[in-house]
């Protein structure tokens, strides 16, 4: 079995993230917000780079760069916009992350299998109905 530890970050920082995102004042647009987020974001990147990576060269690591960390700065923008914007329309916690992840779940379920050549087996087929089944449950 893989280390937990960083499953069990990626769940406690999800859990801390839906209350920021919920907890995001009202009076400030969901954009200014973020470039407070980011730059706090930056700064404790850049502070653990060096923390971690002991004599680490920054700007050698950026010459190892593709387009991926730049897709990804953009969809993290649409993913703090969405949520930030679906709380401020007035859904609630419980409800905006469990139908994004159930979603989530299925959709990358064939982005593994077209994608990485990951098995789609029975069991997983059996999931995405109970993930759906849950969505109809939690929304009905």
């Amino acid at each position: 079995m893989p280390a937990i530890w960083p499953i069990a970050l990626v769940i406690l920082s999800n859990i801390v993230y839906q209350i920021c995102a919920k907890s995001a004042p009202e009076a400030m647009h969901p954009l200014a917000s973020l470039t407070v987020t980011y730059f706090v974001g930056a700064v404790c990147s850049l502070l653990l780079f060096f923390v971690l990576e002991r004599g680490g060269n920054l700007l050698r690591e950026y010459a190892k760069v593709n387009w991926a960390p730049f897709v990804l700065g953009l969809v993290i923008v649409g993913l703090e916009v969405g949520f930030l914007y679906a709380y401020k329309l007035g859904w609630e916690v419980s409800r905006a992350s469990i139908v994004q992840s159930a979603f989530l779940s299925v959709a990358l379920l064939f982005v593994g299998r077209l994608l990485y050549g990951e098995a789609l087996t029975a069991r997983k087929l059996l999931g995405v109905g109970i993930c759906l089944a849950g969505l109809w449950v939690i929304n009905g």
